[in-house]
């Protein structure tokens, strides 16, 4: 049963225990939340409860997160659109800022992380000028690492081989937190 009185979000993530976490949490703080694991029941939910709130995941099984986000962009101007990772990059919040998200948040992430998002959305003034933060080359380098060792699905050895690093090397480059941007 819709409750009309309550803002409905979607949340979408092939991780069931984080969807339904989040979906509970959201509840909790009066919000109507459904959630899909995949494209076609995030559409078939936008389509029928007309969401305030998309929370997509950046990796889905058969179609990526920022297709899902196009499409939900297409159907309604007005979602304010939340894109997860766990493999946070600027490469990916770029292509998800243009593909119609509103914000990016990398996991692990909770119900108020997200809201807050939405929160800032509202206070901020769409005139204010927005200095774009410049990634030091510490933080490039580690994010590209990052992308390349995911293309390889954690294969350490492949990955080394690929940016040209001995193992060990780069092992200890994994080994370290992410450099602030």
């Amino acid at each position: 049963m819709i409750d009309n009185q309550k803002p409905v979000a979607l949340i979408v993530d092939d991780d069931e225990v984080l969807r339904l976490r989040l979906c509970h949490s959201l509840e909790k703080r009066g919000w109507q939340a459904c959630g899909a694991a995949d494209a076609a029941g995030a559409m078939i939910s936008a389509r029928d409860k007309r969401p305030g709130l998309a929370v997509v995941d950046l990796r889905l099984p058969y179609e990526s997160g920022i297709d899902i986000v196009r499409r939900l962009r297409e159907l309604d101007s007005k979602t304010f659109i939340v894109m997860l990772t766990g493999y946070g990059s600027i490469a990916t919040a770029l292509e998800a800022v243009k593909s119609g998200a509103d914000h990016y948040l990398t996991k692990p992430v909770d119900a108020d992380q997200i809201l807050a998002t939405l929160k800032d959305d509202r206070s901020s003034s769409s005139t204010e000028a927005v200095e774009p933060e410049v990634p030091s080359l510490a933080r490039v380098e580690w994010e590209h690492i990052q992308r390349i060792l995911t293309d390889c699905d954690g294969n350490v050895s492949q990955t080394a081989k690929l940016l040209g690093l001995h193992r060990r090397s780069l092992q200890r480059k994994l080994a370290k937190h992410p450099p602030r941007i």
